[in-house]
């Protein structure tokens, strides 16, 4: 608490500015630097934790109280308590009691997971550098400015700044498969000044500070700068990057030790800010609920108004003032009318406020918990070669599984493999120059490129490395692109070595070794879509060579047969391979001096630096089809789902996918939007509208699909204000999309992918959209949409991590729809249905009983079945159905994939289903009611000589309603299991054995005097239990009779499959 305490109002003052100051090893400036001004920073603990020991109980309450059920029994609990009632306050403090302290233990029992994960992580062992010694300490009491020592394949605890490493270029070698799963090498850098520390007392002897940005969320983005003092001189100022920046949860790999002072601690990481909660997605079915919810507490309401009145009406005349045993004393005659009418309302309040299911929230939440283990227990979804299964992030989307209309998708790692091989190469035609230029060529991908070599790794013992003069080294690289463009060049002769001393060595096909300085590496992006590098070969020679898009490259060449090429690479679009163009760049002394110029400026630059060195680099100088993919989206297809591929990719390279998936069949009518940069908007609205026109002049039977790319979809999104006269493309854009059956996005960013979905998601038809991706690219749209599912895919786990499921393969996508989720909503639908059902027929005869005792607001049923009806005799078989029913086979959802479009939207939570069950529950609660009452008015009925009371009665009735209601789910069962039987016929026989010992059958001193005996004399009559048996029958009748005329004369598509 004194921690907390000082952050909040001592600490924090750094995030006042835009930059923050570190000082290695805490050491001061020398005098006459800058001023030292100590910055105070949080320590390095984790909180991943919701609630603290003393936070919980009163946080966890004011959550669960936000529920508009739980805070309505809370006030009808203190109404109870406060005025007179007709019931006990147990009747309903003990349900609400049950539901919050259930679903205490449960959110209790999973932060004290969360709490138990973060001790394990704080408490881990680190080295820290201090008075030129190595020191353990723990994690957590690691401080801004600590001087760090990390050993080969440990974990970095925090983001730290490399200093110097064991190798001797200053570099080592990490994995971030923890952050994003990239599983491949990637290259960090020391600044030179401090990559020749090798021993504690020379980093310990290190004078130096860093200034850097304030820490910001992107894994992919740092700025700052080092400032080295050496004795009296000017500073040394180093730009630092991303290259430099070594981020907490990532290892260090093929080092053997380095060396670095740690920037940012804690819930500063990168790491934390990055994974932050994220917004709550409510389910249709969740919607559903609180609108039915809405209806039952207006008919309630309603109930309680009704009674309300009439009690005044049969009270009217002085003769009915109040029963001879309860008149009212004077000062009850004497209270105001308003008082009196509202006391009496909230009493009859309180008589119907069972017919809110307030345990209804608690089956969902345990329904939707229980029922997420059978995604991650299918062994039909587990992926060998990964060696994991399907995971569940959130289960409370289960439900909407089985009401996705809008499928969108990624291509590359999620279609498609994401692996990468060397296929083929093109060069302009030959030449007197082919020699040159054909080496010229290969040495080019040889050397443009990150890859590193691992020159030594050891298989059974054994070590491999390099032998007689020839490598039998691997590459690891953060792409599998360079991978493959390396590896395919060792075998055309040209085989990449190593990076020895900042000179790249390559072995040519003469056996001879080239020796390469390597001056600068103008890193790819997104944006770019481009790398270069700048090297000097033996003879001096100054070269750019670069590699990237097409798109990219093209507008940059100056000489060459450009056209010739750009036929070829479309050629090999419309393959389905993916294409790079490769050119180069011969650099005189002066132009290597100014383009060094211009890179030293901008990577000292603390502001903008990124736009710094992309104007730098400007001046200076992108597989196959997974595993049952296509089967999967014809699935889908036949599913009623409209499937859309979101990518980045060229137009040619995309759509050759489509067709070999199957999204776009031959006989599809493809309407392609592509639009030139110099296009203007009112010939895309022009394009847009023929579009349009000739989608309504089709025939129905005709299907189209639509291409369309990032720049068309600018307009579309951000319309021209010039052109606001031609109207809303965005509406041209959602009607033609109504009349496509497959649509490809091309050429997107990842800001697009997002937009589109909210644009679909925010339409009239407002349909349940889902997102499905492999890489950090695809985070944005997976979690704009209804559902986000994550692949474990090759480019990161990333989307994984953000998504609400994350399955192995593509493939699974028809499984975790067409069979589970198609489950999950018909066993939630009924859940929910069932118990607002239930709670009619329990509380209707309730409302009737009041025409019969004088509006007396005298419970029909005794306290502890009121209490007990929810939590105990009708609970658990509606909780094991909505666990375990298949109303049909595994086999035959996933044979007839359009038994999906049974339940499609929402179709089993609509007004009229609502009001057919509320009707049902009506009639059954009439002729519970009712039938006993005629019954039990008979003659013959005591003809024994025993004398029935009230109740008697009730307990007659509430018989008939526990057997009526749980047989009733036992008709409704089809995929009857031993443990069906045991918790239905269990439920039952648990509620005789309960009525014997609340009577005092079995236990005298367990029953209430009221209720002594009652049960037993009940059973002892005959025609009780004749009237038990026939009006359970009358009862289950109606249903049964509907059943049959259904299958009969109006099947549908489910009950013929059955």
């Amino acid at each position: 608490l004194y921690r907390r305490t000082q952050k909040m109002f001592c600490v924090g003052e750094e995030s006042w500015v835009d930059s923050r100051t570190v000082y290695i090893g805490h050491k001061e400036p020398p005098p006459g630097a800058e001023a030292y001004i100590p910055q105070r920073y949080p320590d390095n603990r984790i909180v991943s934790s919701k609630y603290t020991f003393w936070n919980f109980i009163p946080k966890n309450l004011f959550e669960q109280f936000r529920r508009i059920a739980n805070f309505y029994f809370l006030v009808i609990f203190l109404v109870q308590l406060i005025i007179d009632t007709p019931t006990s306050p147990v009747t309903s403090g003990l349900p609400l009691f049950f539901v919050i302290t259930v679903t205490a233990i449960k959110q209790g029992y999973e932060d004290w997971l969360r709490h138990k994960a973060d001790c394990s992580i704080n408490e881990c062992p680190v080295d820290v550098v201090q008075q030129g010694k190595v020191v353990r300490t723990q994690s957590h009491k690691l401080r801004v400015g600590d001087v760090v020592m990390v050993r080969e394949d440990e974990t970095f605890p925090c983001d730290l700044i490399l200093l110097s490493s064991s190798r001797h270029d200053g570099t080592c070698y990490v994995t971030t498969t923890s952050l994003d799963g990239e599983s491949s090498h990637k290259t960090y850098y020391a600044v030179p000044d401090t990559m020749a520390f090798t021993t504690e007392q020379e980093v310990d002897s290190l004078h130096a500070t860093i200034e850097c940005e304030q820490p910001q969320p992107d894994l992919y983005k740092f700025v700052g700068r080092i400032n080295i003092y050496k004795d009296k001189e000017e500073p040394v100022a180093r730009p630092l990057g991303a290259e430099n920046l070594l981020l907490r949860g990532a290892t260090l790999k093929n080092t053997q030790h380095i060396y670095a002072v740690a920037i940012y601690t804690g819930m500063e990481t990168k790491m934390a800010l990055n994974y932050q909660s994220k917004s709550q997605k409510r389910s249709a079915v969740e919607k559903s609920m609180n609108a039915f919810l809405i209806v039952y507490l207006c008919i309630l309401i309603s109930k309680a108004v009704i009674n309300t009145v009439l009690k005044y009406a049969w009270q009217w005349s002085p003769d009915r003032d109040e029963p001879w045993y309860n008149h009212r004393t004077e000062h009850e005659r004497q209270r105001h009318v308003v008082c009196l009418f509202i006391h009496r309302f909230l009493a009859f309040m309180v008589l119907f406020n069972y017919i809110i299911p307030v345990s209804m929230y608690v089956t969902v939440e345990m329904q939707k918990f229980l029922g997420s283990y059978f995604i991650t227990w299918d062994e039909d979804m587990f992926d060998e070669e990964l060696g994991e299964g399907a995971q569940v992030n959130t289960s409370d989307l289960n439900e909407e599984l089985g009401q996705v209309e809008y499928v969108f998708t990624d291509k590359t790692g999620t279609l498609t493999e994401n692996n990468m091989e060397f296929i083929e190469c093109y060069r302009k035609e030959r030449s007197a120059q082919l020699k040159e230029h054909e080496d010229l060529f290969f040495r080019a991908l040889c050397l443009c490129h990150t890859v590193q070599v691992k020159e030594e790794e050891t298989v059974d013992g054994i070590k491999r490395g390099i032998h007689q003069g020839r490598p039998t080294s691997f590459y690891i690289s953060s792409s599998p692109d360079e991978v493959a463009l390396v590896e395919g060049m060792k075998k055309l002769g040209y085989t990449y070595l190593r990076l020895r001393d900042n000179h790249m060595e390559i072995l040519n096909k003469d056996d001879e070794i080239e020796r390469f300085e390597l001056l600068h590496v103008l890193n790819f992006d997104s944006v770019r879509r481009r790398m270069s590098v700048i090297v000097r070969s033996s003879s001096g020679e100054c070269l750019l060579f670069c590699k990237g898009a097409d798109s990219s490259i093209f507008p940059r060449v100056v000489s060459g047969k450009v056209e010739q090429v750009k036929a070829r690479v479309e050629q090999n679009a419309v393959e389905g391979l993916r294409t790079l163009c490769v050119a180069y760049k011969s650099l005189t002394e002066a132009d290597y001096q100014e383009a060094c110029f211009h890179l030293t400026e901008a990577k000292l630059a603390l502001q903008d630096r990124e736009q710094r060195l992309a104007q730098a680099y400007d001046i200076i100088e992108r597989d196959w089809l997974q595993e049952k993919a296509a089967d999967t989206i014809e699935s889908l297809h036949k599913a009623g789902m409209k499937v859309w591929v979101l990518t980045g990719d060229k137009m040619e390279t995309a759509a050759a996918t489509c067709y070999a998936s199957k999204l776009f069949r031959r006989t599809l009518y493809l309407w392609v939007c592509y639009s030139a940069n110099t296009r203007p908007h009112n010939h895309i609205y022009t394009l847009l509208h023929l579009v349009l026109h000739r989608c309504s002049l089709s025939v129905d039977c005709l299907d189209f699909g639509l291409i369309i790319d990032g720049a068309t979809l600018s307009a579309v999104l951000k319309p021209n204000p010039e052109s606001a006269g031609h109207g809303n493309y965005r509406e041209i854009f959602l009607e033609i999309c109504r009349n496509c059956s497959a649509v490809l996005c091309c050429r997107m960013a990842p800001l697009q992918k997002a937009q589109i979905v909210k644009l679909i998601k925010a339409s009239k038809e407002h349909p349940i959209t889902l997102a499905i991706g492999d890489g950090a690219n695809d985070v944005s749209m997976i979690q704009e949409a209804h559902v986000g599912i994550g692949v474990m895919g090759k480019e990161g786990r990333q989307a994984a991590r953000n998504s609400d499921y994350a399955i192995p393969k593509f493939k699974h996508l028809k499984k975790i729809l067409l069979v589970h989720g198609h489950y999950y909503y018909i066993r939630i639908a009924e859940l929910v249905q069932y118990f607002f059902y239930k709670n009619v027929c329990f509380i209707f005869p309730q409302f009737l009983y009041q025409f019969f005792c004088g509006f007396s607001q005298q419970p029909l049923y005794d306290t502890a079945y009121l209490t007990l009806y929810n939590i105990s005799f009708t609970s658990l078989p509606i909780l094991l159905y909505s666990l375990v029913e298949q109303h049909v086979s595994v086999e035959t959802l996933k044979r007839e994939p359009s038994l999906y479009r049974d339940i499609a939207k929402n179709s089993l939570l609509r007004w009229p289903v609502f009001l057919y069950w509320t009707c049902l529950g009506v009639f059954d609660a009439v002729i519970f009611f009712f039938g006993a009452y005629f019954l039990f008015d008979n003659t013959t009925f005591t003809s024994n000589g025993q004398m029935f009371g009230n109740w008697t009665f009730g307990t007659l009735v509430f018989t008939v309603l526990v057997f009526t209601v749980t047989l009733k789910l036992a008709l409704d069962t089809h995929h009857w299991t031993w443990i069906n039987h045991f918790v239905i016929w269990g439920s039952l026989l648990f509620y005789v054995i309960f009525s014997l010992l609340w009577g005092g059958i079995i236990w005298y001193n367990f029953c209430l005097l009221q209720m002594y005996y009652v049960f037993m004399q009940m059973l002892s009559s005959g025609p009780a239990w004749l009237s038990i048996i026939l009006l359970i029958t009358v009862s289950l009748l109606p249903d049964v009779i509907k059943k049959v005329l259904c299958r009969a004369i109006c099947p549908t598509r489910l009950s013929a499959h059955r």
